[in-house]
């Protein structure tokens, strides 16, 4: 009489079930999708924020070099400078409180409105990364710097208003 292998035929059902991969599927894309899909998004929305600083930052420094050359003094080249900056950074939403502005000038350094001469504007920021906290700091600034900066002629009838 043939012997009955219950055994095995229990033990090729327990390991049949544990191999089965039904409903397996949508478990295995939310995983991988949320690993992926994170670090993507977050990647995304820095990048756009940087570039926006970017954008800004030039802009800015290019309109400043502008207004400055087009004023009547240093002092009101100045204040309009930075009149422009705030504007412009603003307008990108960027934060006025971590930019720096200087202005240089050409041939005569002391004399920023000569006839035919250069004005050079620098501006740098500081675009902290979105999302993260104020915490994440202190091991070090979480921050990527943007540096600009443009030149500007003095007309060469400035001074025959």
């Amino acid at each position: 009489m043939p012997r009955s292998n219950r055994c095995g035929e229990r033990r090729g059902w327990a390991t049949s079930a544990a191999t089965d991969d039904r409903g397996s599927a949508s478990l295995e894309f939310l995983t991988a999708g949320m690993l992926l899909l994170v670090p993507l998004v977050y990647l995304v929305v820095a990048l756009s924020a940087i570039q926006s600083a970017a954008l800004a930052t030039e802009g800015a420094a290019r309109q400043a070099a502008r207004v400055f050359v087009q004023a009547e003094s240093t002092p009101t080249g100045t204040a309009a400078a930075e009149r422009a900056l705030a504007l412009a950074l603003a307008d990108h939403g960027v934060v006025p409180s971590d930019v720096a502005l200087s202005i240089r000038c050409s041939p005569v350094p002391a004399q920023c409105h000569t006839r035919r001469g250069w004005v050079t504007v620098e501006v740098s920021v500081r675009v902290p990364l979105p999302l993260l906290p104020p915490v994440a700091e202190l091991r070090g600034p979480l921050s990527v710097p943007i540096d600009a900066s443009a030149t500007q002629q003095v007309s060469r009838f400035w001074g025959a208003r």
